[in-house]
């Protein structure tokens, strides 16, 4: 079948919208499907279901015909693996609804929706769950891959909080994912979940967050900023977990609390973020004033406010590669580096986050979910390069790549958060996963994905036929029954 027969077959069974180069709306249509502007691939048609049903559908339809799909959930991704030249994406955009129930803590979420729209849905009933720190990221790829955000020493990451999702899977089945139901599926997406369908809904365990936050930020120029920095990094791991808590190398804001002089220049920030309690807030920033820092920025903020403040260091559209690598220790010499590559970025919006891993991100075991980075890791870095023109993207792609490199040897090994890494290779999903988790995921990728319908991702490739029996569970006398995180 060609991909033209395809297309007209599509249009045919799916309730839902096709859209082809040809048709008006295409190109508005691929555009907001993805965040970075460095991705140019086209693909040959562009699918928004309407339902699950269209979904599997849809993957019906180009299965038979031999035709590459990719998926596209909210589509702000460094590596851009919601397009590939010449295949059909299937964009769950329309697919992107919240629903909250407020008695039962539960948040359900559709598979094309952003993190703007669940703050949004929750703050008003006191709620929250876990959800990144840039609101337009979509939430299906940052709670697949983990989901790192301002409450993760309270609660966790994203993946942690999910209680069930609804997939599609590459033989067109429509499958509810729990600890009941699919267990061993279910551990699965929590951590490597685009690897094995379409997730069309994802129900979310809701937590009471007072709607008013706190922040401080303190921001230095990187001359200047050795000593605070060694100081955070031990201090930041003494805050009580109700707090959150961001390390950046960036350029200073263009705010009115940012001296003109210095707005725009390469600086180092520590940010932390607090709710319900000023006096617990103020008493975890009051140790970093006095430290030389140009700027001491102590505020209430409303909780969604937060989640958009950093939005203006992602506008959609721009160009960007992200590297990222994991780290035991933020060592002197790790800081020396740091800030010797700070200043040398030359895009304003290119930067450096660092989470400090705490409180609950490390209570939960390794093995409880498939999250691919150690739970022992202390710091999640990342390099993100960043410009508004080929030129200057270039140039900080460049400083990118080089500054992992400068980091790597103190890393103890090449694993990194996944949402971090652009080149996600084989060699690096494996070291993040770790060689246990991997065997495990690919023998349950041979289960549910044999043919690696979905590998437009950090893939994970079946496991050869002999060993697509997944390990057995701790104590368990049956060797063909899966492990349960």
């Amino acid at each position: 079948m060609t991909v033209d027969r395809a297309i007209t077959d599509l249009r045919r069974s799916l309730a839902g919208e096709v859209l082809t180069p040809d048709d008006d709306g295409f190109e508005a249509a691929r555009a907001a499907a993805i965040w970075n502007g460095d991705i140019r691939r086209r693909p040959a048609a562009i699918v928004r279901p309407a339902s699950s049903d269209d979904v599997a559908s849809a993957i019906a339809v180009l299965r038979s015909g031999g035709v590459d799909l990719t998926v596209c959930g909210g589509g702000h991704s460094g590596a851009g693996n919601a397009v590939a030249e010449g295949a059909v994406m299937i964009d769950l955009s329309r697919m992107n609804g919240v629903r909250v129930d407020a008695e039962a803590r539960r948040a359900y979420v559709g598979g094309g929706a952003r993190w703007e729209t669940v703050d949004a849905a929750t703050a008003p009933h006191g709620l929250a769950v876990v959800g990144g720190t840039v609101s337009h990221t979509g939430v299906g790829g940052l709670t697949l891959s983990g989901g790192m955000g301002w409450l993760t020493p309270r609660l966790g990451l994203s993946c942690d909080n999910l209680v069930e999702a609804t997939l599609v899977t590459a033989d067109g089945r429509v499958v509810t994912a729990s600890e009941d139901t699919e267990p061993d599926l279910f551990w699965a997406l929590r951590g490597a979940g685009t690897n094995f369908g379409v997730v069309t809904e994802l129900v979310f365990q809701l937590h009471e967050v007072d709607p008013m936050a706190h922040l401080g930020m303190f921001l230095w120029r990187p001359e200047d900023a050795a000593e605070p920095l060694a100081f955070a990094r031990d201090h930041l791991f003494a805050l009580p977990d109700s707090l959150g808590a961001l390390i950046a190398g960036l350029s200073a804001p263009p705010q009115p609390f940012v001296p003109a002089a210095m707005r725009g220049a390469p600086c180092i920030a520590v940010l932390v973020a607090g709710w319900g309690d000023p006096a617990e807030h103020a008493a975890a920033v009051e140790p970093l004033r006095g430290r030389g820092a140009a700027v001491e920025f102590v505020t209430p903020i409303p909780y969604v406010a937060l989640q958009h403040m950093l939005d203006d260091t992602a506008p959609w559209g721009i160009r960007a590669y992200d590297k990222g690598i994991n780290l035991d220790e933020l060592s002197d010499e790790v800081i020396a580096v740091i800030l010797d590559w700070i200043p040398r970025k030359q895009s304003p919006l290119s930067f450096m986050p660092i989470f400090p891993l705490r409180g609950r991100y490390r209570e939960v075991p390794d093995d409880a979910t498939a999250f691919g980075s150690s739970r022992s890791s202390r710091w999640a870095m990342g390099m993100v390069g960043q410009g508004l023109d080929d030129e200057t993207f270039a140039a900080d792609r460049a400083w990118a790549r080089d500054f992992y490199e400068a980091v790597r040897p103190f890393a103890p090994n090449a694993a990194t958060y996944l949402n971090f890494e652009a080149d996600a290779s084989e060699d690096r999903v494996r070291a993040s996963y770790g060689e246990q988790k991997y065997r495990r995921l690919a023998a349950l990728k041979a289960v549910w994905d044999p043919e690696n319908v979905f590998r437009h991702n950090a893939n994970i490739k079946p496991a050869p036929a002999a060993a697509a029996v997944p390990p057995p569970r701790q104590g368990s006398s049956t060797p063909t029954t899966p492990v349960v995180g």
